[in-house]
C-alpha cells in the first residue's frame, strides 16, 4: 500500500496570517476603487458627448469616440459660447504663485529666526504662530472686507493676495519653524567657523538643507491659495474679469450646464496641482518627513 503523508495540523498563528494577507489585498483593492473609481469615470465622462451619456451614462467609450469639446467649452471665453475657465485659471495662478513666493520668503526667514535665534518671548510667539491658522475664516471675513473697501483693494487679485498672505503666514511659520529645527546646528556652527556670517550661513548652508521643507510648504500654500472660495467670493462676485477658479467652477454646477462640461471643468483646475506634485515629487516626499524629527 502507498504510504500515505500526514499533513501538519494547521497553526493557529499561521492561520490568522494568510487570513490578515487576504484581507489586506481586499482592503487595499476596496480602496484604490472607492477613492479612483469616482474620478476615472469623471474623466470618462469627460470625454463624451452629452447624447452618448444620456444613452449609456455607464458605458465606455471607444477609442475612436472620444470627445474632447468639453475641454473646449470650459476653456473657451464667454464671447466664444464657453464659459471662461482659462481666463479664470490664469486669475488663480497669479494670485496662486504670488501669494507662494511672499509667504514663503517671509515665512522662511521668520520661520529661522524661531527656531534659532534667542529672543524674549520667543515659545509665546511660536504658539501664537499656529492659534492666529486657528481662527475660522468666516469670522475675520467681515472685518477685513471693510478694511479693504476702504483701501479700494476690494476688487482686485492684488486685495486677494494680500488676504491669502495673512492666512498662510501663520501655518507657514510653523511648519518650517520644525524644518529648519531639524537642521543639525552643528553645521550652521562649522559654517560660521569658516568664516560665513549669518546670512551666508542661511543661504549656502540651512536653505539648501532645507529645500525639501520648503517645497513642501510651498505645494500646501499653492493649493489654499487656488482652491480657496470664501474670500474670492466675497471680493470678486462684482468683477467676473477678476474671478478665480474656484469662482469659475461653481458656476458650473448649474442644472443647465452638461455633466461633460463638469466634468471637463473639474478635471481641467485640478492640472496646476498635479503637475505641481509631480514635478516636486521626491522633494515633498522627503519634506514631508523632515520636519518630524524635531518637534
Amino acid at each position: 500500500m502507498p504510504r500515505t503523508r500526514n499533513r501538519p495540523p494547521l497553526d493557529r498563528h499561521a492561520v490568522e496570517r494568510r487570513v490578515l494577507a487576504v484581507l489586506r489585498v481586499v482592503v487595499i483593492v476596496a480602496a484604490v476603487l472607492a477613492s479612483a473609481g469616482p474620478l476615472l469615470y469623471g474623466i470618462v465622462l469627460s470625454l463624451r458627448s452629452l447624447p452618448d451619456v444620456i444613452a449609456a451614462p455607464l458605458a465606455l467609450p471607444a477609442p475612436g469616440e472620444l470627445d474632447f469639446g468639453a475641454y473646449s467649452e470650459a476653456l473657451r471665453d464667454e464671447s466664444a459660447d464657453g464659459y471662461g475657465l482659462a481666463r479664470f485659471m490664469r486669475n488663480s495662478l497669479v494670485v496662486a504663485v504670488g501669494t507662494t513666493v511672499l509667504a514663503v520668503a517671509c515665512s522662511t526667514l521668520g520661520a529661522y529666526a524661531a527656531a534659532r535665534l534667542r529672543f524674549l518671548g520667543r515659545d509665546a510667539v511660536n504658539g501664537f504662530f499656529l492659534a492666529v491658522y486657528l481662527f475660522p475664516g468666516i469670522v475675520l471675513a467681515v472685518p477685513l472686507f471693510v478694511l479693504f473697501s476702504r483701501m479700494g483693494l476690494t476688487r482686485s487679485l492684488l486685495g486677494l493676495v494680500l488676504i491669502y498672505l495673512a492666512q498662510t503666514v501663520p501655518v507657514s511659520l510653523y511648519m518650517l519653524r520644525n524644518y529648519f529645527r531639524a537642521v543639525p546646528a552643528s553645521v550652521e556652527e562649522a559654517a560660521e567657523v569658516d568664516g560665513c556670517n549669518r546670512v551666508q550661513v542661511i543661504t549656502r548652508v540651512v536653505l539648501p538643507m532645507a529645500l525639501p521643507g520648503i517645497t513642501a510648504t510651498a505645494l500646501y500654500v499653492f493649493m489654499i491659495a487656488w482652491n480657496e472660495f470664501l474670500f474670492a467670493l466675497l471680493f470678486l462676485v462684482d468683477d467676473r474679469e477678476r474671478w478665480t477658479v474656484s469662482l469659475g467652477i461653481a458656476q458650473l454646477t448649474d442644472f443647465t450646464v452638461p455633466a461633460p462640461v463638469l466634468m471637463a471643468g473639474s478635471i481641467a483646475i485640478t492640472v496646476p496641482v498635479v503637475v505641481g506634485f509631480l514635478a516636486a515629487q521626491r522633494l515633498l516626499i522627503s519634506g514631508l518627513t523632515a520636519g518630524a524629527e524635531k518637534g
